[in-house]
């Protein structure tokens, strides 16, 4: 089953292979069954006992009975066996087996090729900067494998083979940079759809009900980020970021429903503020603008209400621009609009109905009315809080006259109620409010923490109007953000601020946060975002304007060819103005050697050369073989030992002087 074999991987080689499986090893975790990462875990660790013990897996039927178990194993894990992640088990799985059974030069090379493509296999899993560091990383180490494994270098002697990898890859840098920015793409950028990452689908629905928007409050998930390309920053009292508008109400509960009016309200005529959203994937179509948005980016829909919608669902990250505007046009409601959008469910309770009526009979203005609600919330000891426990559907007379305590999500739904039981037409909206501002990279960093719901009014001067009931509860959440509010909550002692959280606030590693944000949010955007559009505007910018896919192509292939040939053309050049100290000193024996009458045939071989010299040189017979065997070991052999070579310059040094070579310097060889 497992026996003796008779070769053996060097060591140094095989430790630099398993390092690179090391660092392909994260993607596959995140993204895999956990036992498919963990077989060939434990394979790298089993090869590093049975290596020096001379064992390797040979039983051809145990192989295959492997394998099919493995095929087994892939369908009960994923269902199926056609598919991404399947596949990729599956190379996994013959990965771990040829490590088992790997003994010569020639698997050696096929588990290098192999962990190229388990890197690339990684990519399909996962594209964010981590990952692709780790693939880099796995990428040099497997280079550095091949570099060992051809030279020979001595063992314990890490930068050598490591430094031949980095300037393979640095002389092939320039070749992939060019491929990537005039490589013609069609529409979409470097991003890979293969698989669902739905990284931000934690919990947003079409659906407002107690407690949905409170479970997301803990969540440090990234929701999208926003860029202000022409530095028009809006006031952080005005981020509120518009994602869905619920219609349908059942007390505490809203939902979204389509419906075929037109009520968009259009730009009023002041300054419009652009914004380049890179969102993450959801499975859903919503998407996300500065409140109000009034352009929609190609692919998506602006739809009655000023929210966007995609036209596909959002599988994969994508970035889109889009303008929005703070002030909006009125627009009148027609009356099927106006009677929808004051109906209530007859579950309401009479204290509830009366409360909101008595605010009508006091003044019918709905400016009034809307006052009055919040005076109500700001005046009767409501209180914000991420824990206000167990609501129901119809559990709005509780909220409004027992408990009052709740979370953004209590606030805007008991608020559209009451606004539609006082003759004021009403919805919801559901969204994001405030994020992250980060310094260097000069973006908002939205996060799924920073969800938020609030309410609108329809007046008739203004029409559709934003009111937030929780900003006359709790003005810091408003003023300040999410994370402030918590931070002035835990420092007034109402709640744990959380030691991951306190931590992470520190200068220092505040800063390094803040730096890590702007990396990724580049990669997102610069490299992964590097579609057809924005090659378009390179081209433009660096003079090659109106380029086909055609033309690029052949431009790419040009430019990459004269890169080849002026890279092959200096590598040449070094090669003449460096030249090999080893073939100098035997050049310099042979042209001595000539001088005293044996001169070396150009198509003669170093041995058939030296026992040729040593029948004409008799008395230097001894130092001929010496030079000649220091030669063949030096040129021929896989390592370079100084001390042979500094041997080697010695004898050549004293050849054809008359003094007799020492016999003791080359014993043993």
């Amino acid at each position: 089953m497992i026996r003796k074999r008779d070769t053996r991987i060097p060591r140094r080689p095989l430790l630099w292979l398993a390092a690179a499986l090391l660092f392909v090893l994260p993607p596959l975790f995140d993204g895999l069954a956990f036992w498919v990462p963990t077989l060939l875990l434990s394979a790298i660790a089993t090869k590093f006992w049975m290596e020096p013990r001379g064992y390797r897996l040979r039983f051809l039927p145990l192989k295959l009975a492997l394998v099919v178990a493995a095929v087994v194993a892939i369908f009960i894990s994923y269902g199926a066996i056609k598919g991404i992640e399947p596949g990729v088990s599956l190379i996994i799985v013959l990965m771990s087996l040829k490590i088992f059974e790997a003994h010569t030069a020639r698997e050696f090379h096929f588990m290098v090729m192999l962990g190229w493509v388990l890197c690339l296999c990684g990519f399909f899993l996962a594209q964010d900067l981590a990952i692709a560091v780790c693939i880099m990383i796995a990428f040099t180490l497997l280079t550095t494998a091949l570099v060992q494994f051809y030279r020979g270098l001595a063992a314990g002697r890490i930068w050598p083979p490591l430094r031949g990898a980095l300037v393979l890859l640095g002389q092939g840098m320039p070749l992939i940079v060019l491929l990537f920015l005039l490589f013609p793409r069609v529409t979409a950028g470097f991003r890979l759809l293969l698989t669902p990452n739905l990284t931000s689908a934690s919990g947003f629905s079409d659906r407002l009900s107690p407690g949905s928007v409170e479970s997301l409050a803990g969540s440090t998930a990234v929701a999208f980020r926003a860029e202000f390309p022409d530095d028009n920053l809006p006031p952080r009292a005005a981020l509120y970021w518009r994602g869905l508008v619920m219609t349908h109400g059942d007390g505490m509960e809203w939902r979204f429903r389509e419906t075929p009016s037109s009520t968009s309200q259009e730009l009023r005529g002041g300054t419009t503020i652009r914004q380049w959203v890179t969102i993450e994937p959801h499975g859903a179509l919503w998407m996300f603008a500065l409140d109000r948005p009034v352009t929609a980016s190609p692919g998506a829909i602006l739809m009655p209400g000023n929210y966007l919608s995609s036209g596909q669902p959002i599988m994969k990250q994508r970035r889109y621009e889009v303008r929005s505007s703070l002030e909006m046009a009125r627009q009148d409601l027609q009356p099927s609009e106006r009677e929808s959008l004051l109906e209530v469910p007859a579950s309401i309770s009479p204290r509830a109905r009366e409360l909101a009526q008595s605010w009508r009979a006091t003044d019918p203005d709905p400016h009034a009315i809307v006052g009055r609600a919040l005076d109500f919330f700001q005046t009767q000891r409501f209180r914000y809080s991420l824990s206000p426990g167990e609501y129901k559907r119809n559990d709005l007379e509780e909220f409004l006259f027992r408990r009052r305590i709740g979370f953004c999500e209590h606030y805007a739904a008991s608020f559209a109620t009451l606004m539609r039981l006082a003759g004021v037409p009403a919805r919801v909206v559901v969204g994001y409010l405030g994020g992250e501002f980060n310094e260097m990279g000069h973006f908002y960093l939205v996060r799924q923490s920073d969800t938020h719901a609030w309410c609108e009014v329809w007046l008739p001067d203004t029409g559709w109007t934003r009111v937030d009931p929780t900003s006359v509860v709790a003005p810091e959440r408003v003023n300040f953000g999410f994370e402030s509010f918590l931070e002035r909550n835990a420092s007034a002692g109402e709640m744990s601020p959380g030691f991951t959280r306190t931590f992470a606030r520190q200068p220092f590693f505040a800063k390094i946060r803040v730096t890590w944000q702007t990396l990724n949010y580049a990669w997102d955007s610069r490299v992964l975002g590097f579609d057809a559009e924005a090659q378009e505007a390179l081209t433009n910018e660096i003079g090659l304007p109106d380029l086909k896919p055609v033309s690029l192509l052949f431009l790419s292939a040009i430019i990459a060819a004269g890169f080849v040939l002026v890279l092959a053309i200096w590598m040449q050049f070094r090669a003449r103005a460096q030249p090999d100290p080893i073939r100098s000193l035997y050049a310099r024996f042979c042209a001595k050697a000539a001088r005293l009458g044996a001169p070396r045939d150009p198509a003669e071989g170093p041995v058939h050369f030296a026992q040729r010299a040593a029948e004409f040189l008799p008395e230097e017979s001894g130092r001929i073989a010496m030079i000649s065997n220091s030669y063949v070991a030096l040129r021929y052999g896989r390592e370079i030992d100084v001390s042979t070579l500094r041997q080697l310059a010695h004898e050549v040094h004293l050849f054809g002087s008359g003094r007799r070579a020492n016999p003791r310097s080359h014993r043993g060889r």
